[in-house]
């Protein structure tokens, strides 16, 4: 279908129609544009509708007013116009004909007068068609539906061009692979290898917010090889590619790689509600401590010792480079550092850990519980097909313990059995770091020996505090 063919057979929301109506009694034209296009053309859910319109951001702005419960003009500066319109949020753009410094990433702004000049400065082809409203005017200079019947990911412009010009495009390359299942052509793939360097000019949360729309993708996988094999990867998460020269220990992958890219499609297997990004990115890093901790011994063997310690201090500074949220990096940092944890009770005899230790997994879990269960199980990628029944079967008697000790017992608030102010009440002590360690000590009274009576804890602590030269009120006890 090329340029000003008819888009009659493209399925438009009602809202986009009764909006170009509203434009074209005003004698404006208006387009929707980009990737609700190309998603109506894959049959795909069209969803943050964008348009764009001839009209100069002013007559926009007075043109939504008019027919807007709300209007924003955050975007004003680059010719973005937003409101709700019928209940629905747009935005509506003014035609642009951009020019980059190739210095910084966002462009002299630079309004056009025909649509065409505005899709050529668009990323991909599959992004610079436009269907006109209401009219359904279907406009496809660049070829973006025979891309899209190629599965082919390609630039309006040439490559190198529309690269140099926004270098985060390369990331959504990698992006779109990863959302759509499309392969990079050729000439765009190089343009990526060559221009890699040029991402340092994109700051870390435009390039973080990339990263994650990739790793919330249906394939993940596809757009992270691309970031590894054109060098991308080196240029914001350098641990990734760093695991290829890294044999795991056991000699079942060609390297850790490719186990952690298999461990990634694992934990993707075992999600129930959704993508879940912070198990995909634990998932995905859970061995870049590896490299680190490599030590090579006699007979030709590797080992990792504490590659899990290591592993979650690198994911930690790497995570807040990226300026992920504090919350985040604390939960990703967490579920690495303990998923080497479940495999002492598995290389035990049933039964080898106590409930102490059980309650005190749950605990360290500190509300990571779930997500450590399924990275877990993830990183069993062993070809060795009895050796992942029995481990499959050991996790399975591990829940199945820790839920019972879940019926009798909170395990997701384990606290001591005397707060702060019974033990001020019972010691005699103001607040401050005496009590402190006495609650401490309670809590690991509690993690070994499960709930007790108030009595038989107000005997510990009294106990505790005599070894530890602290003398109770003399009406204590």
């Amino acid at each position: 279908m090329s340029d000003n063919s008819s888009g009659k057979e493209i399925t438009v929301p009602p809202i986009a129609d009764e909006l170009g109506r509203v434009f074209e009694r005003e004698g404006h034209e208006l387009h929707l544009v980009g990737g609700p296009v190309r998603d109506a053309v894959l049959r795909r859910p069209v969803s943050d509708l964008d348009f764009t319109t001839g009209a100069r951001p002013e007559a926009t702005e007075a043109i939504l007013r008019a027919h807007c419960s709300t209007v924003w003009t955050t975007g004003a500066d680059f010719g973005t116009i937003g409101g709700m319109f019928r209940g629905e949020q747009v935005e509506v753009t003014t035609f642009r004909a951009d020019a980059y410094d190739r210095v910084g990433r966002n462009p002299v702004v630079r309004y056009g007068d025909r649509l065409e000049d505005d899709l050529e400065r668009r990323d991909f082809t599959v992004n610079a068609m436009a269907v006109s409203l209401p009219g359904h005017v279907f406009a496809d200079p660049f070829g973006g539906i025979a891309d899209i019947a190629r599965r082919t990911i390609r630039t309006p412009a040439s490559p190198e061009s529309s690269f140099a010009d926004d270098p985060l495009r390369m990331l959504r390359a990698a992006r779109f692979a990863a959302q759509l299942g499309f392969d990079v052509e050729a000439p765009t793939l190089a343009a990526m290898r060559d221009l890699a360097p040029e991402l340092s000019r994109i700051t870390a949360e435009r390039v973080r917010d990339e990263f994650v729309k990739l790793m919330l993708a249906p394939d993940p996988v596809a757009g992270l090889r691309l970031l590894v094999d054109t060098g991308l990867a080196d240029r914001f998460l350098p641990e990734l590619p760093a695991l290829r020269m890294e044999i795991d220990e056991h000699a079942q992958h060609k390297d850790v790689y490719e186990h952690s890219l298999q461990v990634l499609r694992n934990a993707i297997g075992l999600e129930t509600g959704g993508p879940d990004l912070l198990l995909r990115i634990a998932a995905l890093l859970h061995d870049i401590g590896k490299p680190e901790t490599k030590e090579v011994v006699a007979g030709g063997g590797v080992t990792f010792h504490h590659h899990d310690i290591a592993g979650a201090r690198l994911a930690r500074r790497r995570m807040r480079e990226l300026r992920f949220p504090k919350a985040d990096v604390q939960a990703v940092s967490l579920l690495i550092s303990l998923h080497l944890r479940f495999y002492g009770y598995a290389d035990g005899e049933e039964g080898g850990w106590t409930d102490s230790a059980v309650r005190r997994y749950v605990t360290d879990a500190d509300g990571q519980l779930d997500r450590l269960n399924a990275l877990v199980r993830s990183d069993c990628t062993t070809r060795n097909r009895r050796k992942a029944e029995r481990l499959r079967r050991d996790y399975d008697a591990f829940e199945e313990r820790i839920a019972r000790l879940r019926a009798e017992e909170d395990l997701r608030a384990v606290r001591p059995d005397l707060d702060g102010n019974a033990i001020m009440e019972l010691l005699g002590l103001r607040p401050g770091p005496e009590v402190g360690r006495a609650w401490a000590f309670l809590k690991e009274l509690r993690l070994e020996r499960g709930p007790l009576p108030r009595e038989a804890a107000e005997s510990e602590l009294l106990a505790w505090a005599a070894r530890e030269g602290i003398a109770p009120r003399p009406d204590a006890g």
